[in-house]
């Protein structure tokens, strides 16, 4: 049984959940999560006293390699979706990155624009220099 979770986690990075919550909150059962752990598709903290821990975002990466293996993927090609999706991400983060630099720019110029455009004569006529 999966249970679901509809919300973002509020610290998606922080190691709470054991390895039995892991394996009811993902759906998976306990053994494979360590066989994940072992073949690299995932590494779970680990408490002083050699615990695992598994995070939110964790469990959300055991619940996408559950949906692989439903699906017929092999562990080697759960492996290769799963670093394509992580350099998809970080493509993403920097395509936003240059966007917001873009946008920057654009205003920049703007700004720079309005900033030296001659100021409107309130007559057609040039002013001379008075001597």
């Amino acid at each position: 049984m999966v249970v679901g979770v509809t919300a973002p986690w509020p610290e998606p990075d922080r190691a709470l959940f054991s390895i039995s919550v892991a394996a009811e909150l993902s759906g998976l059962h306990a053994q494979t999560l360590r066989v994940y752990e072992r073949e690299g598709l995932l590494e779970p903290a680990r408490t002083a006293g050699g615990t695992r821990r598994y995070s939110g975002s964790e469990i959300d990466r055991l619940r996408e390699i559950a949906s692989l293996a439903d699906e017929g993927v092999n562990i080697a090609g759960m492996r290769r979706v799963l670093d394509l999706e992580q350099q998809v991400r970080k493509l993403q983060a920097k395509i936003s990155g240059f966007n917001a630099l873009k946008e920057e720019t654009q205003t920049l110029r703007e700004a720079l624009a309005a900033a030296t455009r001659p100021h409107a004569r309130t007559s057609g006529k040039r002013r001379s220099k008075s001597t």
